[in-house]
């Protein structure tokens, strides 16, 4: 009966569940089929490619080669099956990676179906959420987020929608979310909280069904409570490397930093990457009376229980990352921009006579900021950017090799793993390195007070930098930036090979950023870098990720 359901639809379904899937995957290997033989990136080359690689290789969950964040191993016992079946390259892992981001695609088809009754916004819903430009590009990057929202957005399916309930069902994959990414149990304890307190307004009998369904819900802790344990057993440490723990759930606890957090997440969660498009003409149509459709009935809409619920989520996501979280990524909220599309389209379809053409203004828009950076700073890994720094790098590597083989190479992270870890697909043979935080004057100025360390330098833009100014809040914004956030300006590649006294022999720049391979005409200490020395350039990134 089981294998019944999952092949025929239900009334309310009108494809099977499968067929769906495999048109969303079909259109996500499609469109990303380019991008699938690009080495690995940033945090994917910083932690969790590293920690899968250990497990792979030594049947460790506990990462050995990098810094152990105590993040759950979920993505890393998955990523290593898809490496034991098919190999270890990749194209395996960014496909492995398209399978979870289609079963998340797949819950918001199912979520969306559930909540509004109409097919026509479930389209658009899946369409414009796999379009979206922080979706489109985790959905082929290996970092927890993905997976972690693939499983909570299949918890909403259950959990969410006001009839049809199924809380064993949203216990489980809300179970698989949290052994995925550990902040992930936000979402099902916010929604228990909520049956708890609905449930004292409740009469006796529904007060019961409710308190069952929170206390389901709530089952998610268990699983993650349990490989706590069994990491603090192992390492003496429940949340992982220190300086981590402090970086993203002490140091971020000053009002002012979280008061200035808050205003970047209500940002990405309402405007970031022209995400304001269908949320300002959603706005725009609630002044509309809603539509009739051909019975004479109002276009349904999302009811009030579950409408009180999504935006609740959306509150709570928003404050617990502006206190959890030294980094303001965007793909922290990943499993909460389908829920903003939900509510934007509903709304369209339920007011505007010709939504479709809204829609389509909304996906011509997400299509353009895919493409086309935003006019401020913002983290390559939200649109396609990232695909143009991975470039570069192997750009920049291949300068490096031509033109001074065998170098100790000054760097900063990500460079320095990419150069020492061949793993990660940029080079065959590990590089010594001389790893630098970043290419601020402060850096500069110390790597200039050991020139024997190093005889070359591969400097990068570590962050992108717009070409405008006119989108920036002033000096306060960015003095808060610098305090709370991490800001930092790299030297110019000129000002660099001046500090250093070298000589700059190559560069390359487009978008907002750029590279530069710098020589110095002079003897090196041997093996200083320390090559393979799995530390190397982690800490100062390897700490800012929750």
């Amino acid at each position: 009966m089981r294998l019944k359901r999952i092949l025929i639809p239900s009334p309310h379904e009108p494809l099977p569940l499968w067929m769906i899937f495999s048109v969303i995957f079909a259109a996500l290997y499609v469109s990303h089929f380019s991008l699938l033989h690009l080495p690995y990136y940033w945090d994917e080359a910083g932690y969790y490619i590293p920690a899968a690689w250990d497990f792979f290789r030594t049947g460790s969950l506990i990462p050995v080669t990098t810094l152990n964040n105590a993040h759950p191993p979920l993505p890393s016992i998955y990523l290593a099956l898809w490496w034991k079946l098919s190999g270890f390259t990749p194209e395996v892992t960014r496909e492995a990676v398209l399978l979870v981001a289609a079963l998340g695609l797949l819950a918001v088809w199912r979520l969306a179906l559930r909540i509004v009754d109409a097919g026509s916004v479930a389209f658009w819903t899946v369409l414009l959420a796999g379009l979206y430009p922080i979706w489109f590009a985790q959905s082929s990057l290996a970092q927890a987020d993905i997976f972690a929202s693939a499983c909570s957005l299949w918890g909403l399916a259950y959990s969410l929608p006001s009839r049809g309930r199924n809380p064993r069902a949203a216990a489980l994959w809300f179970s698989a979310a949290a052994l995925c990414k550990e902040t992930s149990i936000a979402i099902p304890l916010t929604l228990a909280a909520l049956e708890c307190v609905e449930g004292f307004f409740d009469l006796p009998s529904a007060r019961t069904r409710r308190w069952r369904q929170a206390a389901w819900l709530s089952a998610c802790v268990l699983p993650l409570a349990a490989w706590y344990a069994w990491h603090f057993a192992k390492t003496g440490n429940l949340f992982g490397n220190p300086a981590y723990v402090r970086y993203n759930a002490e140091a971020t606890l000053a009002p002012l930093r979280i008061l200035a957090a808050f205003g970047h997440r209500i940002l990405q969660l309402t405007a970031h990457m022209n995400l304001f498009v269908p949320v300002f003409v959603a706005l725009a149509a609630l002044v509309l009376t809603p539509l009739a459709d051909a019975e004479g009935h109002q276009r349904p809409g999302i009811d009030p229980p579950t409408l009180r619920r999504i935006f609740l989520l959306l509150l709570v996501e928003a404050i617990f990352f502006s206190v959890i979280g030294g980094a303001l990524l965007t793909r922290y909220l990943l499993p909460l921009y389908p829920l903003v599309l939900l509510l934007a389209l509903s709304t369209m379809y339920r007011r505007i006579p010709y939504w479709h053409a809204a829609a389509v203004l909304s996906a011509a828009a997400f299509l353009a900021a895919l493409f086309i950076n935003p006019p401020y700073g913002f983290a390559p890994e939200d649109n396609l950017q990232y695909a143009r720094v991975i470039r570069m790098h192997q750009a920049g590597i291949a300068q490096l090799a031509r033109r001074d083989p065998g170098a100790t190479v000054l760097t900063a992270w990500p460079m320095t793993d990419e150069l020492s870890r061949p793993e990660l697909g940029y080079v065959s043979e590990p590089w010594d390195v001389c790893p630098i935080d970043n290419f601020s004057a402060g850096q500069i100025a110390k790597a200039a007070e050991e020139p024997e360390k190093y005889s070359a330098a591969l400097v990068f833009s570590t962050k992108y930098e717009p070409a405008s100014t006119v989108f920036t809040l002033g000096k306060a914004s960015r003095a808060l930036d610098e305090r709370y956030f991490g800001l930092h300006y790299d030297l110019p590649p000129q000002a660099i090979a001046l500090e250093l006294g070298g000589a700059l022999v190559w560069q390359e720049g487009n978008h907002g950023m750029g590279i530069a391979l710098i020589r110095f005409d002079r003897p090196v200490e041997a093996h200083l870098g320390g090559g393979r020395n799995p530390a190397n350039g982690q800490i100062a990134f390897a700490n800012r990720r929750p």
